[in-house]
Formats: structure tokens, sequence, C-alpha cells
């Protein structure tokens, strides 16, 4: 044979050599179930085994392409030999009968991987880590599941040194702590997300991790755009999970922003984690929940949506002593500004202290719209100088007695001499409120802010 057909040959046989490889890395078999009812938001499969949480993939009709496309999908649940599956997207032709497929090998489900790390600066990603914004793949980055591992409380690093918001009002009355878990208490429209755009902006922390979970679409541009700003979000990752995603992708959001901010954690960064909001999570899980067939037990919402707010709450925090720390707000939605609400009142309970923004303060053009009286950082004792926190209380007993009385003091009823506190606060309270009162685009810095306490409480003693 001459030269060139034994070239032909050794090609041939390097080709034969690869399919054989790629052959012998491919399981014996290859297991699938069959979709038998479909109901709202979930599916029912027959045929396959697969535990809560695995990944798997929906065979569609082809249509004109040669070959088939395919739908992910989570499974949420099941019932005997029935597995019930949520897609992470509207399915469009779905048949009955379609095939699905684990995404995984079978006595191999490790679950799904996540892009974290560096890389992820300066990018926005959608609740699966892929980018959202026109820059590109992400490339370089580190693969993560979606649960990280649980720390010994015990072992966890006190929450001993305060953190610069930014906010004065904040910074001197409600001093939040490095690793402490905030709730953000506020009806709609009263100026939540602009109060965590003031956080992000000014706030003292290595990276900035913002999940924005089942808000409105135009939300996220303008949050990114207006709020953030170009400066904020190099230091920054966006987790946008918007309202017209499937509860599964909401739910997903919020535990794959909180990895993120694990991992740089884990690095012995500071970071600062933005939830907003903590209710649409919930919202999303007693969607899955109901459909399927959950009851539903505190007021419509099913025991499994209170069992989940805390498991992810505590993945925030202070890691282990001398590593990184994660500072997290969570904005909860207070129907109708009603504070019993459910969401409400567990998040109360789990999170380390809260903020509540009036709506009355915000239509009077009050700015940030803080109801002193009803937040409470748990913290602030352990952080601040005993001094700060006696400075403190007396702001809040004077700005207190004034609010009893006002009405009397609108009317003309109140005489001075009768009650030295309330004659103190009557003459004080411009300076008490404007000390409340700061801008948008106007930082003030802890230090700042202890002195400008100073010199109100000085003022009125």
């Amino acid at each position: 044979m001459d030269s060139y057909t034994n070239a032909r040959i050794e090609q041939w046989q390097l080709a034969l050599s690869k399919v054989n490889d790629r052959l012998q890395s491919m399981p014996p078999y290859r297991s699938s179930g069959r979709v038998v009812r479909a109901t709202g938001m979930v599916l029912e499969v027959v045929g396959i085994q697969l535990p809560v949480g695995s990944a798997c993939k929906i065979e569609l009709p082809r249509g004109y392409e040669e070959t088939p496309h395919y739908a992910e999908a989570e499974v949420v649940g099941f019932a005997g030999e029935r597995s019930f599956l949520m897609p992470l997207n509207e399915i469009q032709g779905l048949t009955p009968g379609a095939r699905v497929f684990p995404l995984q090998e079978a006595g191999k489900q490790e679950g799904r991987r996540f892009p974290v790390g560096r890389s992820l600066l300066g990018r926005v990603v959608d609740g699966n880590g892929r980018p959202l914004d026109d820059k590109g793949p992400i490339t370089e980055a580190q693969f993560a599941p979606l649960s990280g591992g649980s720390i010994n409380p015990l072992n966890r690093a006190p929450i001993e040194t305060p953190i610069d918001v930014g906010i004065r009002a904040i910074n001197a009355l409600l001093t939040v702590g490095q690793g402490q878990r905030m709730g953000l208490f506020a009806g709609s429209g009263v100026g939540k997300s602009v109060l965590l755009g003031m956080m992000a902006r000014f706030t003292q922390a290595d990276v900035i991790v913002v999940g924005l979970i089942g808000e409105r679409g135009r939300e996220v541009q303008d949050f990114i755009d207006n709020i953030l700003g170009a400066d904020g979000l190099k230091r920054a990752v966006v987790v946008a999970a918007p309202a017209d995603t499937s509860p599964l992708q909401r739910l997903q959001g919020a535990s794959y922003a909180t990895r993120v901010a694990e991992d740089f954690r884990d690095q012995g960064l500071n970071v600062l984690l933005i939830m907003d909001s903590l209710t649409r999570y919930a919202m999303a899980q007693r969607e899955i929940a109901l459909a399927i067939g959950e009851p539903p037990a505190t007021k419509g919402y099913p025991p499994s949506v209170f069992a989940r707010l805390p498991a992810l709450v505590e993945r925030a925090g202070n890691g282990m002593k001398g590593g990184g720390s994660i500072t997290a707000f969570y904005t909860v939605l207070t129907e109708g500004d009603d504070q019993q609400d459910p969401i409400a009142d567990s998040a109360r309970a789990i999170l380390d202290g809260h903020i509540v923004l009036s709506r009355a303060l915000s239509e009077s053009g009050h700015y940030p719209a803080i109801d002193i009286e009803a937040s409470i950082s748990r913290v602030m004792t352990a952080v601040v100088p005993e001094s700060q926190v006696k400075q403190a209380q007396r702001f809040k007993k004077y700005f207190s007695v004034y609010q009893r009385n006002r009405d009397l003091i609108s009317v003309g009823a109140y005489s001075p001499g009768h009650d030295p506190m309330l004659d103190d606060a009557v003459k004080h309270y411009p300076h008490l409120e404007a000390f409340l009162q700061q801008g948008h685009t106007e930082s003030a810095n802890h230090a700042d802010s202890c002195d400008a306490l100073t010199a109100v409480i000085g003022e009125a003693s």
C-alpha cells in the first residue's frame, strides 16, 4: 500500500478510537420517564424515580427542527410512583407522554452547579447564573452547588464591629453590626428601593450581592442604572428573577444570590447582601407548595413557607472566627402596611432587627421615611459605646413624647411649664426631625452621624 492509503487508514483508526472512547464513557442504559398529567404549573411523571431537587429535561416536539429541544424542570415532590416536576420556564408545545430524562447519570445525582467567584463582579445574571447583560459569557468562573455548607453556631464569629451604611438615622440610632441580618419593612411605594440603593452605594463592604426577587422587570433596569449606578455595579453582583419568571426561578434566584455571597465570605471578604424581597420569596414557595397539594395553614401560607424562611436567612451572617461576613438586608412587603402580616411577623422573629418605613412620613415628604419608634437593632448595644446607646435612648424618648402630644400641640392646647420633658421635646423637635432626614445622594458616615447625634442631644439636654 502506498503512503496515502496508510495515512487514510491511520485517520480512520483514530476516528474509530475516539468513537469507542465516547461509547465506553456512556452509561449502559438511559433511564427516562413520561409525562402523564399537566395541571397548572405542575407536571406528573411516571417511570422515573429521582430525589426532590433533582434536575430533569423534558423532550418537546421537534416541529420543523431536525433535532428535539428540551425544557429544564426540577423535582419538587412525589406521591407513590408519580414524581411532581415544575419547569424552570414556561413550556410551549408540551404533549402527553413527553419523555423526561435526568440531567445527571443514574446514581450520580449531585445536583446542578452554578457559577460563583470574582468573575461575576459587575455582572447581572438570572437565577441560573446566565448573563442578562450584554457583556458576553461569564468566563473563568468557578462552579458550586446551590446549597452551601452549614456553619456550627458555636463557631461563628460574634457580631462586634459596627458597619457604616451611610445613612445618618441608621448609623446613630439603629447601628448595624458586621454580620447582622436586618429586615426592611414597608408597604409598596414608600421608598424602600431607594433606601436600599443608598446602602449599596455608601456601605463600606468589599462586595455587594443584590437579589431582585419577584419585582417588576422595569425595576431591575431602574435599580441597576439609577439606584445602584455604574460605580456601585463595579463591586456588585446582581441576581434578577423578576415577577414574570416561574416561582421555581424566583425561589432559586434567592438561594443563588445567597450562595454567591457565601462564596465571597468563604474567601474572607465582608459582603453586603441585599434581598428584595423576602416576601416574594415566600410567595413563590407558597405557589409551589399549593400546586403540589400541601394544605394552607396560616392565612393561605403552607407550613413549608415558614420552614424555608429561616433556612435561607440563617445562611447569612458571620463566618468562622477570623473569616469573612455577610451583612444582610431583607425587604419585607407589608401588604396594606399591616405589620401583623404572617410573613412580616415570621421575619421579625428570625432577623436581628427591623427598620420600619412609615407611609405617613413618606407622604409628608420626610425622607428616608424611617419610623424610628417602631424600628430596632438587636445588636446595637454590643457594637457601640454605652454613651451612644444612652444618647439614642434619649433621642427616641424626646421624639416619642412629641409624637404622643402632637394633636394637643397642633390645636394649641399645649402650655409650657407643666412637663419639662415635653417642653424640651417641643423646643428641639425641629432638630430631631432634621437629623432624621437625608437626601438620597447625601452620604453620612458613622463618625459624622455620631457627632450629629451628640450635637442634637447636647442642645436638648
